[in-house]
């Protein structure tokens, strides 16, 4: 039903991932697997319903908080992980981070901790010490191709009184990791007995594979929280702008609220923004399923071709996002010296794993949204590098 195989030409579309890749890797003819957006053209009922909604010529100020915004996300919440959510905690914003921006200066200070599990979203850092805050990292652990928390460490973090908010990652980007209700109930647990305000980021909670499930932090959330998140990522329309999110405590979504709207003069919404979401959280499911499916088959063919390649890799596909977090390590490479082949003589954009912190060393970060044609090129000329360097 859907076509996820035709190729889109992106050029001179303004486009991050394809017209500025030059920004980051210095050349401009690169095949870019970079930015965390998709070369897909987005699901045909929200195409339609912006068409309808443009064929009506005025464009003024409008309203976020209308009759139909907020209850198509109470209805997502509830068909896609059988969450009840209250209506109104809900909240607008132009991006998922702004919002964690601006609940990072609402609870926090100058100097305060804010606690990450790392590898992080280079986000992460950045907004974190825009802010004045100071980034308390704590690194996740990998066994047999899986990722985990230690709890201890993550406790004598949040023990630390300057420590003042978990900045959580749901499903974690750069690893894929799908935290387990169980894992999310002992870091509530955690958060609530040290007295740790909780900011979770669930930007890619609709790209979850196999058996794993998403938990919303609001079904487990115990300590003051908020909870922002966006179509964006899953139907491919950030350029839009546009996200929303949880804000349970009535004082702190007003403090939130009188921030978008009286300081920031942001209250007045992206209209496209908010006729896509109403679109694909009604309408959108099918499209999203197929592309789920074929995204899955791209991760399945990175990890078949990977390992025939190089058998000490052993590389599993992550349990979220369509992002291939790959381990390299096994092959001793250096990430400076693999860099510069594949853009020097692959001519293709990979991202390394230093983007995300120290911890990120011998990673690379692939992204798979994109037609197979397109990765069939990326993973070969990866290959073709890796071999040029051993």
């Amino acid at each position: 039903m859907f076509d996820f195989s035709t190729v889109i030409d992106r050029h001179g579309t303004w486009c991050t991932q394809w017209d500025y890749v030059a920004d980051r890797f210095g050349d401009a003819d690169l095949l870019p697997f970079t930015i965390s957006d998709m070369d897909f053209a987005t699901a045909p009922c929200i195409l339609d319903a912006l068409s309808k909604r443009l064929a009506h010529g005025v464009f003024g100020y409008s309203r976020w908080k209308n009759d139909e915004f907020p209850p198509a996300i109470v209805h997502w919440f509830a068909r896609r992980f059988q969450s009840v959510i209250d209506q109104e905690s809900i909240v607008y914003g132009p991006s998922v981070i702004y919002m964690v921006a601006e609940m990072i200066r609402q609870w926090s200070a100058p100097g305060d901790g804010i606690v990450v599990h790392t590898p992080a979203y280079d986000a992460f850092f950045k907004t974190i010490t825009g802010n004045q805050r100071t980034i308390v990292g704590v690194p996740l652990e990998k066994t047999d191709n899986q990722w985990f928390c230690d709890m201890a460490k993550l406790e004598a973090a949040l023990a630390q009184p300057q420590n003042k908010i978990l900045l959580l990652c749901s499903p974690h980007n750069p690893t894929g990791k799908v935290w387990t209700r169980d894992e999310l109930n002992a870091m509530a647990e955690l958060c609530e007995k040290h007295g740790v305000r909780v900011i979770s980021d669930e930007i890619h909670m609709d790209m979850v594979w196999g058996n794993h499930q998403h938990t919303p932090w609001c079904d487990v959330a115990r300590s003051p929280w908020a909870l922002f998140t966006s179509g964006s990522k899953s139907f491919n329309i950030p350029a839009f702008t546009g996200a929303y999110g949880l804000i349970a405590d009535e004082t702190a979504r007003n403090d939130y609220l009188f921030a978008l709207k009286s300081r920031d003069g942001l209250s007045s919404p992206s209209v496209p923004a908010l006729v896509a979401h109403i679109a694909a959280y009604r309408e959108g499911e099918p499209w999203l399923d197929a592309l789920r499916n074929y995204l899955q088959d791209n991760m399945r063919y990175i990890a078949q071709t990977l390992n025939t390649a190089f058998p000490e890799l052993n590389w599993a596909m992550p349990e979220s996002t369509y992002l291939a977090w790959v381990d390299l390590r096994p092959l001793n490479i250096d990430d400076n010296a693999l860099q510069d082949v594949l853009i020097k003589q692959q001519k293709v954009a990979i991202m390394p794993g230093y983007t995300y912190g120290e911890e990120g060393n011998g990673f690379i970060r692939l992204n798979a949204g994109c037609p197979r044609s397109k990765l069939e090129q990326g993973v070969e000329r990866l290959i073709s590098a890796i071999n040029t360097l051993r």
